[in-house]
């Protein structure tokens, strides 16, 4: 069997020279990735190439929990921790609960792991991130459905969910081409784009809200601090009682609404 010896200082020079303000940790992760020098090479050309580090690795880290990733569905972030910490705080015992806009399923494998749900749901519209989230979420007895927000969900839960957390897109039409190149190249559009404002999904969640909560239930989603008092008008003009939080230690603002009951 060849020996692996990977030259550490000289992938950290390139992934540096690439512009990876992290090249240190970069370099510890793709090493401990592969078992040779060609399926090192490989990867770091990847990532030298512009390609998300999470894409390359196939996983990235989220509250705690390694989530598998697939080119193009979105990579969490990990300012939604601030999402999951909100839902929970705001969460009784064995809530009904769906997540709109999962993604990867990252959200929802964390609120499994914090909660013990009589029923978690996850929807996205990207059949992408529906097949990743899928994989994430198999053997845990959580469906992941496939269509717009609460389309998909079984009828019978309309008016008895008691959270729904949702970290659909908020960024601004015009300012997508702003974002980072990792973020605006790789990831579906779908996932970024909220619209002229950056609320346009957001208010049909809130809207959708009304129906599917059972009172006393609670919307959480994430959103930009700029963008939260107009959110919070429009929850408060459906009937929502919103509040605001913000983490600036992961540079997160969470929205929480609760359905008066």
């Amino acid at each position: 069997m060849t020996s692996f010896h990977p030259d550490r200082s000289a992938l950290v020079s390139r992934l540096r020279a690439a512009g990876c303000v992290y090249a240190e940790d970069e370099a510890d992760l793709l090493i401990a990735a592969v078992d040779s020098s060609d399926a090192l090479s490989a990867l770091a050309d990847r990532r030298v190439g512009g390609e998300p580090l999470e894409y390359v690795l196939g996983w990235a880290e989220f509250c705690g929990l390694r989530v598998a990733v697939a080119p193009g569905v979105f990579v969490p972030r990990a300012r939604t921790a601030l999402l999951v910490e909100a839902a929970v705080s705001v969460t009784g015992p064995a809530p009904a609960v769906a997540d709109l806009c999962c993604g990867s399923g990252a959200t929802t494998l964390a609120l499994a792991a914090r909660l013990t749900p009589r029923w978690l749901a996850a929807v996205d519209l990207d059949p992408a991130a529906v097949a990743c989230a899928r994989r994430n979420l198999a053997g845990r007895d959580v469906p992941v459905l496939h269509g717009d927000l609460y389309d998909p969900l079984p009828p019978a839960w309309r008016g008895r969910l008691d959270l729904v957390v949702a970290n659909a897109p908020y960024v601004p039409t015009e300012a997508v081409a702003l974002m980072p190149a990792e973020a605006r190249l790789h990831e579906a559009p779908v996932a970024l784009d909220g619209g002229a404002d950056g609320l346009a999904v957001l208010r049909r969640v809130a809207a959708g809200a009304v129906d599917w909560l059972a009172p006393g239930g609670h919307l959480v989603v994430e959103v930009s601090d700029g963008q939260a008092d107009a959110l919070c008008a429009a929850m408060t003009g459906l009937g929502l009682a919103p509040r605001v939080l913000h983490e600036p230690e992961w540079d997160a603002t969470a929205v929480t609404a609760r359905r008066p009951g």
